[in-house]
């Protein structure tokens, strides 16, 4: 289980990484950044296909959602000159508490 949980947040990171460079494919018109977004999705869903061996995938797809939509807001802010509003900082507290809770609800 442990070596799942790590999976994952490997997944987790990959994706955000393939999803940060999405800008710089620019429509996927640049070969470079566009192989480096398909590979990164392409690396990200076959660790998930490894941590689903593991984890229910119901609960794998709402970490790896969850905190992959958290991470990539934040990396949008402070790597991709995306805007902070109150609200966006109440959105992700609410994201990251769902998936806190979902796990909670599976340990007992």
């Amino acid at each position: 289980m442990v070596v799942a949980a790590g999976l994952l947040l490997v997944a987790i990171t990959v994706e955000v990484f393939a999803t940060a460079a999405l800008p710089r494919a620019e429509g996927f018109t640049n070969p470079l950044w566009t192989a480096i977004v398909v590979a990164g999705y392409a690396a990200s869903i076959w660790l998930l296909t490894l941590v689903v061996k593991e984890i229910p995938v119901s609960i794998t797809y709402a970490i790896w959602a969850g905190l992959g939509t958290a991470a990539i807001a934040v990396v949008g802010v402070m790597y991709l000159d995306e805007p902070l509003s109150a609200l966006k900082v109440i959105a992700i507290t609410m994201i990251i508490g769902g998936v806190v809770m979902l796990n909670l609800q599976v340990a007992h």
